[in-house]
């Protein structure tokens, strides 16, 4: 089976682990091991030696404290950190990066700042558009702490300020906006929220880079609607397209007619050329109305057409095929 891993939660116990001093590196753990050594040669030499049993029992003791003060103290901060010293509860200063002291008992480092870009993923379930349609949002945000102290002291948990921040700035932004400009203006909603989430932030000392919408879910119902409403009007821009086609031909046409109307020539060289596209067809059919025949002489233009093709293909007598036989 697969568990579910809260990394909030884990992030938390990070944390906890670190306020409550667990945080040891590795440098402090080799001095301990050191002196630890250290305090059993001594105890060794001195027993071998006859000295005082009281005397042999500070000397153990005083190197086994030496070596818990240093293994409490020494602290090591990576390259992308700050630790936040505290004496005695108030604050004296950041420490970091790199290796740094602590006054045991006196000195705390309960709080440590990660100065990385961070990725915080965050949605809004069945929030309703100003036009009253539940959307479900998924965004993510990108920000950073550049300053470790104010993020320390002037909240509790900046990581879950700056999530629900982001999740309530989300719902209060889809809210002001209509189905359509959340589904087209994606690029001027993240410039809306990245302003107004940092307004939130700006005071814990954590800055928005950038927000960007992954994923805008709508229900399957408008879903299947928008798409036929798409459709039809596809439907209707072709239809449209087609009507206005149809009155530029026909404006074409009239155009036409009145240059044919004021000469009669152009008309009847038109009407030849006509004739002589459908006669240049094999086999084609031509049908003439008689009053054309009569207007445009066809009957003699028809004649002549078919002496043209008897000479150009005369026909094999009978005696010419004997001949040949």
């Amino acid at each position: 089976m697969f568990k579910r891993v809260d990394w909030q939660s884990k992030d938390k116990q990070g944390e906890t682990m670190r306020a409550a001093g667990y945080r040891i590196p590795g440098a402090a753990w080799g001095v301990w091991g050191i002196l630890v050594v250290v305090a059993g040669l001594l105890g060794a030499l001195l027993g071998s030696s006859g000295a005082a049993s009281l005397t042999l029992g500070l000397s153990v003791t005083v190197v086994i404290l030496l070596s818990l003060v240093f293994l409490f103290a020494i602290k090591v901060a990576d390259q992308w950190e700050k630790a936040v010293v505290l004496r005695f509860g108030r604050f004296v200063g950041l420490r970091g990066p790199g290796i740094f002291w602590l006054m045991p008992i006196v000195e705390t480092a309960p709080v440590w700042i990660d100065h990385r870009v961070m990725v915080t993923p965050f949605r809004a379930e069945k929030t309703l558009t100003k036009d009253t349609v539940p959307v479900d949002v998924d965004a993510v945000l990108f920000w950073l702490v550049w300053d470790a102290e104010k993020a320390a002291l002037e909240v509790e948990d900046y990581r879950v300020a700056i999530a629900w921040a982001a999740q309530t700035a989300l719902r209060e932004v889809i809210g002001q906006k209509d189905l359509a400009e959340i589904l087209v203006g994606r690029a001027l909603m993240d410039r809306e929220l990245q302003r107004i989430i940092d307004e939130r932030t700006t005071p814990w000392g954590v800055t928005v880079q950038s927000v960007e919408i992954r994923d805008v879910v709508i229900p399957q119902d408008l879903e299947d609607a928008m798409s036929r409403q798409a459709q039809a009007e596809r439907e209707r821009q072709a239809r449209v397209i087609l009507g206005e086609s149809e009155k530029q031909i026909a404006q074409s046409f009239a155009d036409a007619s009145q240059a044919y109307r004021q000469n009669p020539t152009a008309l009847h060289l038109r009407a030849m050329n006509m004739l002589f596209e459908g006669l240049k067809e094999k086999g084609a059919l031509v049908i003439v109305p008689s009053s054309a025949v009569d207007t445009m002489n066809l009957g003699g233009l028809m004649g002549m057409t078919s002496l043209a093709r008897e000479a150009l293909n005369p026909p094999v007598s009978s005696t010419e095929t004997s001949e040949e036989g």
